[in-house]
């Protein structure tokens, strides 16, 4: 059935008015046609049973009026057979799917043939599924199951009032029946039957109320009746909370925390709970150990006293400050780049600043390394932009989905430049020529990478143009135009991490910078970080800017345990930085072996389990400190080979005879050290060891100055300070 012709458009206004449409009208008289003769057809049209005036001139009003005397036998058929062709003639002028249904398909069409879908919980005929179809018919037969509905209950009160049961749709008593059903419920009373006997004119009931459509891809959906709702119980939250946890429990990824409490005077040592059990963390991501740098701790001291705990709002109210606007421009100035900002972590700093780049370019669409942090895989959710995930540092799949792309869409190409759980160092420099190429900007998080490459700690992107950057510092300073951290759009890095403070920023230009410190939530609705904090960390980054050796030492203890371990059959995962993940496989045993090592060695090493990486790939991961010297990287070494032989777990040895995995067992030279041995200042023919103990002689006498200068200038701020205080009587002069 569709409405497209003026007929149409007639017979829908006529079923306007007359919600019980002619198409149920027509499949009643069908059904009855054949039926038993006690069900006399019904007393007044249908619209008029439904309380709904009807024209004079309606077609239905003139078939239907019922004469006041009880018609005979051949009256009946006579009038149902004059009714069966007046309707038919009428709805075939006016609906398609009549015009091409022939009297007898109608006719089985009409029978009751599903059970249980009818609004009364009875059944349903195929002519009134088609009819559901009809754009014409829906609206009738919705307004019809509302209505019917609405009167169920008075009806089934009714019909026990009067003490009649039904069988087959057709109550026992005589004039009480149920239209097109076969349930055995209960029925209404058909008061319209007395009332005809009786001559007594007939009462409406009040009209429901007209449902309004849902629209469901294009077309009108009209709701039936609602349903009671079930009583039910209250959410169960804790019930909730308990099975989510056992998921974790029964995958081995639920995460367990030790009291690790690091002491700064004893660096890397630390104590459990107990004071006196002392550790050594081997996993923290203080890589240079400035969280216990003598100046750094000073210049945290003199700023706490000075401007107290906390910065005492956002910073849109009350916290901007000097030390913000140090710390940024110190973070600017070593990323060669216009202008900086600062957020209370880098996590938020990559959040906000992808939601909100990918939620303001138009149709942007953002290309995210399949390994990259969580942060940036939350902020590429929250911009709602289009994603697309290219293989981990793979440049042809990046090209081919940046190929797919028109030029004239904004791009993002989201990536790490060192990829903390596997060691892994992003190809910057091609990407940033697929980022010309193909129209997009880059984004490079630089996390684990600021304060441990580059001659200035500025990170991977510095260091891959270690020479000029070097040169800033000499009487003859390079030009740094066009070199990769120049070419980059976005860098991101933390004031943890290498920097021991605690913080996150962004830098680029200064339009861009603008963009995100007006646009951003995450930045514009937190508070401030202390001002502690920010004074800091601009010391930590200005100390490791000019001081290289905390930078060398880390690199030559990772060079020496990665050595040591792989001498020993330990199975770790080759990459070129300063990670070292040790390969285990399983988060059962990767928990019971981080367990095992810190119970019964001392030693604190945190297994690495789903989802921060893969099922089947867990690890424990290391990560040396210029603090780790030989005694402490011996033990380590012992402490794992221990661990290994009493788990049976995996060496090197057995990944290889399996075919290798994840790059262990597999030799290949591409993971040399990004680290040259030139950089290193590793001299000819000179080993590891000695290298490291003519660089931890020169670190020793070096902390020596820096705390004989401290000391120094503590003594000159005490006298000064005491040379300012005016004579108590001159102070009691001024109070009186």
């Amino acid at each position: 059935m569709a409405r497209d012709s003026p007929l149409l458009a007639e017979f829908s206004a006529e079923v306007s008015s007359q919600p019980i449409s002619g198409g149920l009208f027509l499949e009643r008289r069908i059904g009855t046609s054949t039926g038993d003769s006690a069900a006399a057809p019904t007393c007044f049209p249908e619209g008029e049973a439904e309380g709904k005036a009807t024209p004079d001139t309606s077609s239905a009003e003139r078939i239907c009026k019922t004469n006041t005397r009880p018609p005979s036998t051949a009256e009946t058929t006579e009038t149902k057979r004059t009714t069966m062709e007046a309707l038919l003639n009428q709805s075939r002028a006016l609906c398609p799917f009549l015009q091409r249904t022939s009297p007898a398909s109608l006719r089985s069409l009409s029978t009751p043939s599903r059970a249980n879908a009818s609004p009364g919980g009875g059944t349903i005929s195929n002519l009134q599924v088609i009819a559901r179809r009809c754009p014409v018919m829906s609206k009738a037969l919705a307004v019809q199951s509302a209505r019917m509905a609405s009167s169920k209950s008075f009806g089934t009160l009714a019909g026990r009032a009067s003490g009649t049961t039904s069988v087959n749709g057709v109550c026992a008593a005589a004039g009480k029946k149920r239209f097109h059903t076969t349930a055995s419920k209960e029925a209404a009373v058909d008061h319209d039957a007395h009332r005809n006997h009786a001559n007594i004119p007939p009462t409406f009931p009040k009209a429901g109320p007209v449902l309004e459509p849902t629209m469901v891809n294009g077309v009108a959906v009209y709701p039936g009746p609602k349903p009671e709702a079930p009583a039910s119980k209250t959410f169960d939250y804790e019930g909730f909370y308990n099975n989510e946890l056992d998921k974790k429990h029964k995958d081995k990824s639920y995460r367990y925390f030790n009291n690790i409490n690091r002491l700064a005077r004893e660096f890397p040592r630390a104590h459990m709970s107990a004071p006196e059990e002392r550790v050594t963390v081997w996993c923290a991501n203080d890589y240079l150990g400035m969280g216990r740098n003598p100046q750094v701790l000073r210049t945290m001291h003199e700023t706490l006293d000075n401007y107290g705990a906390g910065a005492g709002g956002t910073r849109n109210i009350s916290g901007h400050n000097q030390h913000a606007v140090g710390l940024e421009s110190t973070l600017a100035k070593l990323h060669g780049k216009e202008s900086a900002l600062v957020f209370s972590s880098c996590y938020v700093a990559n959040d906000a600043t992808l939601a909100t780049l990918g939620s303001k370019l138009p149709d942007c669409v953002i290309l995210s390394d399949s390994l990259n942090h969580a942060s940036m895989i939350q902020g590429i959710r929250h911009s709602g932009a289009k994603k697309m995930v290219f293989k981990h540092n793979d440049l042809r799949d990046l090209e081919q989905k940046l190929a797919s792309l028109p030029l004239s869409v904004p791009k993002i190409i989201a990536f790490e430049s060192v990829y903390s759980m596997c060691g892994s160092i992003a190809p910057i420099e091609e990407i940033c020529d697929l980022a010309d190429k193909y129209g997009a900007i880059t984004f490079l998080d630089e996390v684990h990478a600021v304060g441990m490459y580059g001659p200035h700690g500025a990170g991977v992107a510095e260091h891959l143009d270690f020479d000029t950057y070097a040169s800033l510092d000499t009487a003859n300073p390079k030009s740094t135009k066009g070199t990769i951290m120049d070419r980059i759009d976005i860098i991101t890095g933390t004031l943890g991490k290498a920097y021991g403070c605690v913080g996150g920023y962004i830098a680029g230009s200064v339009s861009f910078v603008d963009t995100i410190r007006s646009l951003a939530p995450g930045f514009i609705f937190t508070t401030s970080l202390p001002p502690a904090t920010m004074a800091g960390a601009t010391t930590s980054i200005k100390y490791q800017a000019s001081y290289g050796r905390d930078r060398t030492l880390q690199q030559l203890h990772t060079r020496a345990v990665k050595a040591e371990l792989t001498a020993k059959d330990i199975p770790v995962i080759p990459n070129p930085s300063h990670i070292i993940p040790i390969l285990v496989g399983d988060a059962e045993v990767a928990k019971t072996a981080s367990d095992m090592l810190l119970k019964d060695y001392g030693v604190y090493v945190q297994a690495i389990n789903y989802p921060t990486v893969p099922r089947g790939e867990e690890r424990l991961r290391v990560t040396p400190t210029p603090g780790h010297v030989k005694p402490y990287r011996d033990h380590l070494v012992h402490a794992l080979q221990g661990v290994w032989e009493r788990l049976g777990i995996r060496k090197t040895s057995d990944w290889k005879a399996a075919g290798g995995f994840l790059g262990v067992g597999v030799d290949d030279d591409k993971n040399r050290p990004l680290w040259t041995n030139e950089q290193l200042g590793l001299r000819e023919g000179e080993n590891l060891e000695e290298a490291l103990d003519r660089e931890l002689r020169a670190d020793a006498l070096h902390r020596q100055r820096m705390m004989a200068d401290l000391q120094k200038e503590e003594l000159m701020a005490h006298a000064n300070a005491n040379a300012v205080v005016a004579p108590a009587s001159t102070l009691v002069g001024v109070a009186a």
